[in-house]
């Protein structure tokens, strides 16, 4: 990739995602530069202080905010857009925030980037923006289509977007709420055992990342063919890690969840292009003259499935517990190694 002695900027990088994008490129020599664009000054003091690298540099600012976000574009190359409202319940009770955040405040940092001439801007987009049924899905639903639409009249700046399912041992997710539970000796719980949901690690998500830089048009949606199970399986996957008996209580589905997770809706499987491990999804730039396509439709829809977490490779308790024990977590806590998890 020929981003040699280049600036990036990730905001919300002192997040889970943020911080995987963060330590993966620190580890080489892409970047002179990497800027921290975050609100919360205390996650930043303690990034300061965990890495101590002067390529490092942080801006306190809010994507809702256009006048802190553009400085910190200033002499950018690339853009990583790591910054949003990402929990289900609380989107669902404050969705007008959600909206703030993550629709606005994307619109915020493309038009920084390309009033700043940024070479390309990757917008981290989530599994629930594909037939949205939450708060949550449905502002990220919509942050796709502002990307998408302002793509379409930038000449300078290419923005393109990365869809993820779930990272394994992210912050807030499950796999940290289920090793604290048996920790602690208390049951497990678990909305629905049946519930499906893409796994994905942090390096899988960091991959995606540099794949869109070297292969991104205008518009287009990257998405990685992750491997999928059930709930009910990844909770009897970390029992059998822990070796610690431990009661599964079934509390049901929280407010907004789904059964399963779709990656790709049918409609964007039509399109999709087949790169190996990730699907591109190239933008539908039609134009406003709707009636030449309502004449011909597209027969191809009713043929074809959505790519979701229910039809595709299950991988079942031995597979989840392959793939949590990679996990720095897991190492750390369950088999007692000495692996370096930053928690910021």
């Amino acid at each position: 990739m020929q981003i040699k002695d280049k600036i990036l900027l990730i905001t919300g990088g002192t997040g889970s995602f943020g911080t995987a994008v963060l330590n993966r490129f620190l580890e080489t020599d892409h970047f002179r530069e990497i800027r921290i664009f975050s609100r919360d000054e205390k996650k930043q003091d303690d990034m300061r202080n965990f890495y101590k690298n002067d390529k490092i540099k942080y801006y306190i600012g809010d994507v809702r905010d256009y006048s802190s976000v553009e400085p910190a574009t200033r002499g950018v190359d690339y853009i990583f857009h790591a910054a949003a409202l990402k929990q289900v319940p609380s989107c669902e009770f404050f969705p007008m925030q959600a909206v703030k955040t993550n629709v606005e405040g994307t619109q915020n940092v493309i038009r920084a980037a390309a009033l700043n001439r940024v070479k390309k801007v990757i917008c981290l987009s989530t599994d629930k923006a594909a037939y949205p049924i939450n708060a949550m899905g449905i502002s990220k639903a919509m942050m796709e289509k502002v990307a998408v639409a302002e793509a379409r009249n930038l000449t300078e700046t290419v923005v393109c977007l990365t869809r993820y399912g779930n990272v394994m041992a992210s912050r807030g997710s499950v796999i940290p709420l289920f090793l604290n539970q048996i920790q602690k000796g208390e049951p497990i719980t678990i909305t629905d055992p049946n519930m499906s949901r893409f796994f994905m690690s942090l390096d899988d998500a960091v991959d995606l990342v540099l794949f869109a830089f070297e292969n991104a048009n205008p518009g287009d949606l990257f998405v990685n063919k992750a491997p999928a199970g059930s709930i009910g399986d990844l909770a009897q996957a970390m029992i059998e890690l822990t070796g610690k008996p431990t009661e599964i209580k079934i509390i049901g589905t929280r407010h907004g969840e789904k059964l399963y997770e779709t990656l790709c809706t049918r409609e964007e499987m039509i399109k999709a292009e087949d790169m190996g491990d990730f699907y591109r999804i190239p933008a539908d730039n039609r134009d406003l003259n709707y009636a030449k396509y309502f004449s011909e439709g597209e027969e191809d829809v009713s043929k074809i499935e959505d790519y979701h977490s229910h039809n595709t490779e299950q991988q079942g308790v031995e597979g989840l517990k392959n793939l949590i024990s990679k996990l720095p977590l897991i190492k750390r806590d369950v088999f007692g190694e000495n692996v370096l998890v930053n928690n910021h």
